[in-house]
Formats: structure tokens, C-alpha cells, sequence
């Protein structure tokens, strides 16, 4: 593919989440179209290897919580200083503890919901602050903002309930913000993935449930995180340059059955 048809040339994102499963694929996908990256993790183990293995001079690291209000407006800052600009972002970072919801401690609901949903808006805030910056500087494209969000946001699941719950919040996040920074020029959508064959999901094991699972799958299976990354990618490209607000399901069409 072109990389300069594609539009992420030579064009600056942070990738939250960025080291490991999902957000290493983003990552990698948005380098191998001429991306500037900067991937942001708490594993900083993991985000060094990532360094090691893919050393671009257009790949950044930054080890961080994204609940930490002053380290993510750093993140930002050293991007904007080491790259100059910034033109979007990939809210990724999440987090997942299990348990049904009678038996769901609150320590567990406030992890999720604080890393899942507070988490994204931090960044997305931190982020949006930049774009605004650039439109009233007259960039007549300032940026965009894809927030990862889930089938489990849309539909609900079972044994998640604060995970289901922080996710469908960042879809209201996203039409929100959508909503309120379209007069700068940002575009801001959310993807729902559904199943997407990580680390973090090798958690469903119990194959029954699996099966029971990907029967509702019409196209009878979980995804690879390659399968996600181009259309995450597309909604920041100049081709998605007419879409805010929406929120892409990448899941097999999962969404659709009963």
C-alpha cells in the first residue's frame, strides 16, 4: 500500500496499551505505514523489548499509568517536543478482573472502571487538548481519536460486568467528545472488537465455553490482532475524514446475532 495514499506518513500518534497483545499490533501496523509512534504502557519491560525489536527511528516508548493525570500531560508535552506535532490517538489501555457481579468486589470494579474508562479520558483529554491547540493555530485538519471499545459495551457480557460497564462508557465517551470538538476539526469514533485472540483473552479456556461462544460468531471464530489493526488504523486517515461519533464493530459480527 502506499503509505502516502494511506495517509499516516510522517504523521504522529500515541498508541496507549501499546506493548502487548492488541496495542503491539496497532503499533506495529501504524510503523509499517510510515507512522510516528509513541507506544505507552505500564509494562515497561514490555515496552523495551518492543524498542529492541523494532528500532525505528519513528517509535517512541513512554512507561506510564494512564490514571496518572500528570505522567500522561508529560507524555504528551515529550511527544509533541521530540516530534513537533501530534495528530491523533489510539485509546487502547485496558484491563481486565474477572467475576460474576454478585460475587464483584468493588476493588475489582474500580480497577477496571478506573483504567478502562477514567484512563481513556485522561488520555483523550490530554490529547484533544493538543488538537484544539493546533486548530486555533489554523491547522484545518487537526487530528482524530479512535477510542478501543467492545461488543461487551454494546450487548453486555457475563462475568465482566465492570469491563461491560467501562467499555459501554467510552462509547458514550466518544459521541460526547465527538460531539463537542467537531467545530475544532477532530474527529473522534470508537471500534468494538469482539474476541481477539491475546494474552489477556487466553483466560477463556474452558472450551465449551468457547464453543458455546463462537457459535454466535458468524463468521465462526475470534480474530487475530492483525485482523483489527487496518480498520482501527483507517479511522485516522484522511479517507475517515467525514466520520465522528460512529463506533465500528471489528468482531466477526458478533453484534448482530440475537
Amino acid at each position: 500500500m502506499d503509505n502516502k495514499a494511506f495517509g499516516l506518513a510522517d504523521r504522529t500518534f500515541i498508541v496507549t496499551g501499546g506493548a502487548q497483545g492488541v496495542g503491539r499490533a496497532l503499533v506495529e501496523y501504524g510503523l509499517d505505514h510510515g507512522a510516528r509512534i509513541v507506544a505507552v504502557d505500564a509494562n515497561r519491560a514490555a515496552l523495551e523489548t518492543l524498542a529492541a525489536e523494532r528500532p525505528e527511528s519513528g517509535l517512541r516508548i513512554c512507561a506510564l499509568d494512564v490514571t496518572d493525570e500528570a505522567a500522561v500531560e508529560a507524555c504528551v508535552a515529550t511527544t509533541l517536543e521530540q516530534f513537533g506535532d501530534l495528530h491523533g490517538l489510539i485509546n487502547n489501555a485496558g484491563i481486565v478482573r474477572a467475576a460474576m457481579a454478585h460475587e464483584m468486589t468493588l476493588d475489582r470494579w474500580r480497577q477496571v472502571i478506573d483504567v478502562n474508562l477514567t484512563g481513556a479520558f485522561i488520555c483523550l483529554r490530554a490529547v484533544g487538548r493538543a488538537l484544539i491547540a493546533k486548530a486555533e493555530r489554523g491547522d484545518a485538519a487537526p487530528g482524530r481519536i479512535v477510542n478501543i471499545s467492545s461488543d461487551a459495551g454494546r450487548r453486555g457480557t457475563i462475568g465482566q460486568i465492570n469491563y461491560g460497564a467501562a467499555k459501554s462508557g467510552v462509547l458514550g465517551l466518544t459521541m460526547s467528545a465527538a460531539r463537542e470538538w467537531a467545530r475544532h476539526g477532530i474527529n473522534v469514533n470508537s471500534v468494538c472488537y469482539g474476541v481477539v485472540e491475546t494474552p489477556m483473552t487466553e483466560t477463556i479456556r474452558d472450551e465449551r465455553f468457547r464453543e458455546r461462544y463462537i457459535r454466535q460468531i458468524p463468521l465462526g471464530r475470534f480474530s487475530a490482532a492483525d485482523e483489527v489493526a487496518p480498520a482501527t488504523w483507517f479511522l485516522l486517515t484522511d479517507a475517515a475524514s467525514y466520520i465522528t461519533g460512529q463506533h465500528l464493530a471489528v468482531d466477526g459480527g458478533f453484534h448482530i446475532t440475537a
